[in-house]
């Protein structure tokens, strides 16, 4: 099978709310256009945070996932299969090498997309979503620790074989963010919505600024690093599009199945007003 070329844009923060082979993974661009997600990835953390770069084009040899009915889901076609870096999109002229990729097809309407997703004819499971008005950015307290349940569940499919870590790193020990980030919006019906954001860069910049920030209110003080990070650079000063994603329990259960698993942030020449948000 040819190699296939991938823009990647999407780096997922690692999950136990669902199967063990799907905790990782990235997405992102065929060049016409096409969003894919590639899962499972090798589990070390230093093959994750260096080797997948945002932006990069690798050529990886891929097929479609077996045990995935979302048509966008595809796999290594083997566990030691290379990833070829063959080049990098900067961000010149505004993204404009980014957007002829990324924005080929842009969802407005959230109800659109999720008729498309229960629909047999798509089950759409990724997309890119153009929020009308950003109304604002919550952060909601959680459990700190994983479910010890899914996290025996999770262990014994690992240990059926189907899983491939590496048991130098494993992602198994990566911390729970404590905390939901979510953002609130509205669509191009007007429609409020919240999604909470479920990507790496997110939970890297909260784990980053923690260890940074000193004192008694260090986790008040990565929270507010993270909003405005979220809300007053990117909702207010790019042009700020959500890739929207799926799991495959939730795209099969729930009736309103997507998260926000990364962000597209264009800068905007100094003379646009980004006049529509807040």
């Amino acid at each position: 099978m040819p190699l296939i070329k991938i823009l990647i844009t999407v780096k997922s923060y690692p999950t136990i709310s669902s199967h063990y082979d799907e905790q990782v993974s990235i997405a992102g661009f065929t060049p016409d256009g096409i969003f894919i997600r590639i899962y499972p990835i090798p589990f070390s953390k230093k093959v994750y945070e260096e080797q997948y770069q945002l932006y990069d084009w690798v050529e990886m040899d891929l097929v479609r996932h077996p045990r995935d009915f979302r048509m966008e889901s595809f796999r290594p076609v083997s566990a030691e299969a290379p990833v070829k870096k063959i080049g990098h999109l900067g961000i010149t002229d505004h993204w404009n090498e980014r957007k002829a990729v990324v924005l080929k097809t842009v969802y407005h309407n959230l109800s659109t997309l999720l008729m498309e997703a229960k629909h047999e004819a798509f089950y759409t499971s990724l997309a890119v979503f153009k929020p009308t008005r950003i109304l604002g950015f919550l952060v909601e307290e959680t459990d700190p620790d994983w479910d010890p349940q899914q996290l025996q569940r999770l262990a014994e499919e690992k240990e059926s074989g189907r899983v491939t870590e590496q048991p130098e790193d494993p992602f198994t020990v990566m911390p729970k963010l404590p905390y939901k980030f979510s953002f609130r919006f509205t669509d191009d019906k007007s429609e409020e919505i919240i999604l909470p954001i479920e990507d790496w860069q997110l939970a890297s910049l909260y784990w980053k600024s923690l260890k940074a920030s000193g004192g008694a209110d260090k986790e008040q003080k990565a929270i507010n690093l993270v909003r405005k990070k979220y809300l007053q650079e990117y909702a207010r000063n790019t042009d700020l599009h959500f890739f929207l994603g799926t799991t495959q329990n939730a795209q099969a259960s729930l009736k309103q199945p997507f998260t926000i698993v990364g962000l597209f942030h264009p800068t905007m020449p100094p003379a646009v007003i980004q006049g529509s948000l807040f």
